[in-house]
């Protein structure tokens, strides 16, 4: 029997049972990718992730939902980082991920406790016909705008208060039905810069708790709309999360919390 450890963390939080939780799974070297995916399957979080060392202070970095590889995933990469930090020891102030599909991703963990994460700023693509998204949705969207990176195509539904996205009760049927591989409902927030809310059922993820990633086209949407570069966001979730972020250049700044909630030992056949 071969046994791996397991850490699970509720990120974008400074609680427990609230944000959103990750699965983090250390290696020494690589599995085969349908391990990996089994084992994210057993899980059943919005995404587990894994790590390899690649150096001082450097490790390969991947995230799967229950489903498929995703090309960025916010919350497990602050989810890793915390483990990193707070549970096994690291020392460097700044933590280097290398990633398949978006490059290196530096974490900085600040003396507050909140880790500042940088993410490549989405492409905003043009606008979209609201008429189908609207029928998914239940609520029609003053416009819906589409940001791509490849791999991940996200639809903006901007509404014009917080309360329309609160309020929303999707037919996840009817999104997964969609082109886009994510729909985010966001508006102006009542006590915060904007909110959202993330639904990507084709990724096996009805609607995820508080997702780092959508900020990379939240933050660029917001800070055009809004001629400011600095944002606290929420995410209106059901469990909720909090979020600092920021537009520098073509790069998103993406900050958070996290708490440790488990810790175990994964049992794999030998």
């Amino acid at each position: 029997m071969r046994t791996l450890p397991i850490y699970q963390v509720d990120a974008f939080t400074d609680r427990l049972f609230a944000g959103n939780p990750a699965a983090v799974v250390p290696l020494d070297e690589w599995l085969p990718d349908a391990v990996l995916a089994k084992i994210a399957a057993e899980n059943n979080l919005s995404e587990t992730a894994f790590l390899v060392p690649a150096g001082s202070a450097r490790w390969e970095l991947r995230w799967f939902t229950p489903k498929i590889e995703v090309p960025l995933c916010g919350h497990a990469t602050l989810a890793t980082a915390f483990v990193l930090s707070d549970v096994l020891g690291e020392t460097a102030e700044t933590l280097t991920f290398s990633t398949r599909m978006v490059g290196e991703l530096a974490v900085s963990r600040k003396d507050d406790g909140w880790f500042v994460m940088h993410f490549p700023r989405r492409v905003r693509n043009g606008a979209v016909a609201p008429d189908a998204l609207a029928a998914a949705l239940g609520r029609r969207p003053e416009e819906v705008v589409e940001f791509a990176t490849p791999g991940d195509t996200s639809w903006l539904a901007v509404f014009p208060d917080e309360a329309s996205v609160v309020g929303l009760d999707p037919d996840f049927r009817a999104l997964a039905a969609l082109d886009p591989l994510n729909v985010v409902a966001t508006a102006p927030g009542n006590s915060v810069d904007f909110v959202s809310r993330m639904f990507a059922p084709k990724a096996g993820l009805d609607e995820d708790p508080v997702t780092g990633s959508a900020h990379c086209s939240l933050v660029p949407y917001w800070a055009e709309r809004l001629g400011k570069t600095d944002f606290v966001a929420r995410q209106v979730s059901a469990r909720g999360g909090d979020l600092r972020c920021s537009l520098d250049g073509e790069t998103v700044v993406v900050s958070g919390q996290a708490v440790l909630y488990m810790r175990g030992e994964i049992m794999l056949p030998a």
